[in-house]
């Protein structure tokens, strides 16, 4: 039996691996496509949800990493750099680690949720909190890499759409074709430009009849791209997507062009529904930003009986504030079993 081998090496006649002697993996992508029963019911139409979260990290990021950091490792780097808003760190960080090279990590002060920025710690990154928002820890990064022999490895490093794409490819490969519409959450924008690489290049090899839609979603209080401008000061929940002015902000426009798509945005509150139904109807837990997927079906409706994926961004984990401050406290009985009945009753 054949064992999975990583994005690079299954998926190898797709990338320029000319230069690579090294793949650096951590067995990422693979992840599942779960039908959604009960989603599906709600919006009238046949859902299907891509389980990012399920990456080795716990994050779409793992897809992109695994090819900047195996060509950045090519290339003679030892050390790599990123601004984040948390799930990027933390990939970054693990995959650098895997490849023997440092990582320096450039965050938002008091604007990344503490699962992201422990994994980016215990990773073995040099972690620093900037007194700015992702967009200067972005522009940061850029302008270290004027000073320092130091390779970045954000989403303007193409070769992290390259990895990224392959997620259009598992979609396909396991649906047989592309879906009709794509739905995503959108941040600095990398991975609904990566996905339409995906669906083109796969629908030029002749691997899928069709093309689908791209709708893209953002949080109300940092949607650049909705609004047409950037966003000074981005505020929402979901803080992978808390992005005011986004690197992939062109291309993405492109995709969604090109494909007759849209990118709309969402509300904290209809995010937060949409969390609160995949974990309770679907069994999904996931971080708030991946919910947009999701909320943005919930308010725009769909096509019936349209097939739609569901790009589910990352875990659950990855934000254990939000699920504990979203939630209620378990109550407390004395240990008896007439105490527990009571309750139960």
């Amino acid at each position: 039996m054949k064992a999975w081998g990583g994005l690079l090496n299954e998926y190898a006649d797709w990338f320029d691996l000319r230069d690579v002697k090294e793949v650096v993996t951590l067995q990422e992508g693979a992840t599942p496509l779960l039908h959604a029963e009960r989603l599906s019911e709600r919006v009238g139409a046949d859902v299907w949800l891509k389980l990012e979260g399920l990456n080795p990290t716990g994050s779409f990021k793992d897809r992109g990493m695994t090819m900047a950091i195996t060509k950045a490792k090519a290339h003679g780097a030892t050390t790599v750099v990123c601004g984040s808003t948390g799930n990027t760190s933390a990939s970054a960080a693990a995959y650098a680690g895997k490849a023997g090279l440092n990582c320096v990590v450039l965050i938002p002060e008091g604007k990344i949720a503490l699962g992201k920025l422990a994994q980016a710690i215990v990773y073995g990154a040099d972690v620093v909190q900037i007194r700015g928002n992702f967009d200067r820890a972005l522009n940061l990064a850029r302008e270290l890499t004027q000073h320092l022999p130091i390779t970045i490895v954000n989403s303007i490093n193409p070769d992290r759409i390259e990895g990224q794409k392959t997620g259009a490819f598992e979609v396909v490969d396991v649906l047989g074709e592309a879906p009709d519409i794509l739905a995503i959450p959108v941040g600095n924008a990398g991975n609904i430009t990566a996905y339409w690489r995906g669906f083109t290049q796969y629908a030029t090899a002749g691997k899928s009849a069709v093309l689908p839609r791209m709708w893209g979603f953002q949080a109300a209080g940092a949607a650049p791209i909705v609004l047409g401008h950037r966003v000074d000061e981005p505020e929402t929940i979901a803080t992978a997507i808390r992005i005011g002015n986004p690197a992939s902000w062109v291309p993405a426009l492109e995709a969604v062009d090109e494909s007759h798509g849209a990118v709309r945005a969402v509300t904290d509150d209809e995010l937060l529904d949409a969390y609160s139904f995949l974990a309770k109807n679907e069994s999904v837990f996931v971080e708030p930003a991946s919910a947009a997927s999701v909320a943005g079906l919930f308010r725009y409706g769909v096509t019936p009986g349209a097939k739609v994926v569901c790009v589910l961004t990352g875990n659950g984990l990855k934000d254990p504030d939000t699920a504990v401050q979203t939630t209620s406290t378990p109550g407390v009985v004395d240990a008896t079993i007439e105490a527990l009945l009571e309750r139960l009753s």
